[in-house]
């Protein structure tokens, strides 16, 4: 048995540690995301690598530290990654992406196809003022930063929640039945017209009709760069590819209450089934816990696929922008509402690749990027403050320079390599247009878009990655919780 001045002693620890972890233990957590090629394993990579250089005294994100520094000096005192604990997401392995990007031959990781996190704890001393230092005598002040990496795809499915399944399937037939998804979707368009609504249901051909359907939309993607594809999670399906609530695609001629065990109810009930398993496992678990969140965009990839592809790109972002930015929409329901409430309460949208244009480029693809996410919505003054627009490139491979244009003046450029070439020349990707391109912008092969060589990187990270623009996009994140 202990004795009574042991257990004191016992007891005032317990009480201290708890009153240490009352006071000091603060969390953020960071939803980051983005359509296909947006770039965001390079991102949270080239993030959590710069955080913890800081902590060795390098100066990696230097917005962010004289934000820091602006409530007294020296704020930040520690930077570590925390162990992954036992939950049941992924861990995202910065590792691995570092040794990725730093190996002898580097290369770009390989794109987000599920969810992934990983958890920083920030030691950051109390600001200046009487307050702060009462605050001190308790201990040091930790934030714990939650990062989670998820498919942007997945958000393309908020606006399938409220549609029944026949507005759906009308709704998206139209889109297929138009150029350039015609051609790609070719065979599935023939299967469906064999297709009766009201016949009895035939699990292997709506089985068949589903990957046809899929196949259709992955051919959009990989061969068209387009990006508003419904079902988000037949491009990243996660764990459970072939779950036979996944099994279905949409029908001509559905109808509201079709015939109990006709095609048409199977394909519903499977409709219904996904969008509550989506809401389930994401939405209601996941999103909800999140109260910022980065969407990051190639807008220079949408320009170079052409006209087509930038028009779904910029569908794509204009209704997640106005699900982010709503307080009233679905996701404000999901998530508790908008500003001064429960739920996302800041948003970030990114331009990446920025250093794939020279300097003067760089604020009109940043105004670009904004005419994309508001072309759809009308942008209240209330929403201005909790949304901002960033240019980045989360590992700079070029440098800005000048090169005589045949039969012209010089021309501002960026120099790189190439990926899989030896030889650093300079670019000249084409004209950022600041709002939605003209007609006479897609006559021809007018932007080009290499693929540059990641630049020589420590790959231990102690002295952190060249980027772009990530610690101002931290200070408009979360420089009001620090």
């Amino acid at each position: 048995m202990l004795s009574p001045i042991l257990s004191l002693g016992n007891l005032v620890g317990r009480v201290g540690s708890s009153l240490d972890s009352a006071i000091n233990d603060r969390s953020i957590r960071v939803a980051v995301t983005g359509l296909s090629r947006a770039g965001k394993t390079v991102f949270l990579t080239s993030l959590i690598v710069n955080l913890l250089a800081m902590k060795a005294g390098r100066d990696t994100l230097p917005a962010f530290r004289a934000r820091l520094d602006r409530d007294g000096p020296n704020r930040l005192r520690n930077v570590r990654l925390l162990p992954a604990g036992a939950g049941t997401t992924p861990r995202f392995d910065v590792a691995e992406k570092l040794a990725e990007l730093s190996a002898d031959q580097p290369h770009w990781p390989s794109r987000t196809e599920d969810l992934a996190e990983i958890a920083l704890e920030l030691e950051i001393a109390p600001a200046d003022g009487m307050l702060s230092t009462l605050r001190g005598f308790a201990g040091t002040p930790r934030i714990t930063l939650s990062l989670l990496d998820y498919p942007g795809e997945w958000l393309l499915d908020l606006p399938m929640l409220p549609r029944p399944f026949d507005r759906w399937s009308a709704e998206t037939l139209v889109l297929l039945r138009q150029p350039p998804r015609q051609a790609i979707a070719r065979p599935f368009l023939e299967f469906l017209g064999a297709i009766d609504p009201d016949g009895d249901a035939d699990d292997a051909l709506l089985l068949r009709g589903h990957r046809l359907y899929r196949d259709a939309l992955l051919e959009c993607r990989q061969q068209l760069g387009l990006r508003y594809l419904q079902p988000g999670r037949f491009l990243c399906p996660g764990p459970r590819t072939e779950a036979p609530f996944m099994w279905f695609f949409p029908l001509d001629n559905a109808l509201a209450t079709p015939r109990s065990g006709s095609m048409g109810a199977l394909l519903r009930d499977r409709f219904e089934a996904y969008k509550t398993d989506i809401r389930t496992s994401f939405f209601d678990t996941h999103f909800r816990v999140f109260d910022r969140q980065i969407v990051l965009v190639d807008v220079l990839g949408a320009l170079h696929a052409g006209k087509a592809a930038y028009e779904d790109t910029e569908r794509a972002i204009a209704d997640i922008a106005a699900e982010l930015a709503h307080g009233g929409g679905l996701l404000g329901q999901l998530t508790g509402g908008w500003l001064g409430s429960a739920g996302i309460d800041r948003v970030a949208f990114v331009a990446t690749k920025a250093d794939h244009v020279p300097e003067l480029q760089r604020q009109n693809l940043r105004s670009l990027l904004r005419d994309m996410a508001e072309s759809s919505r009308v942008h209240g003054p209330a929403a201005d403050a909790a949304v901002s627009y960033h240019v980045a490139a989360s590992v700079v491979s070029t440098t800005d320079g000048w090169a005589d244009r045949v039969g012209g003046p010089r021309e501002p450029v960026v120099w790189g390599r190439e990926l899989g070439n030896q030889e650093r020349r300079a670019y000249h990707v084409g004209a950022v247009p600041i709002t939605r391109p003209p007609e006479g912008f897609w006559s021809g092969q007018y932007f080009d878009l290499p693929v540059f060589t990641p630049p020589p990187i420590d790959p231990a990270g102690t002295n952190g990655i060249q980027h772009m623009g990530l610690d101002q996009i931290l200070v408009d994140l979360i420089g009001d919780r620090i």
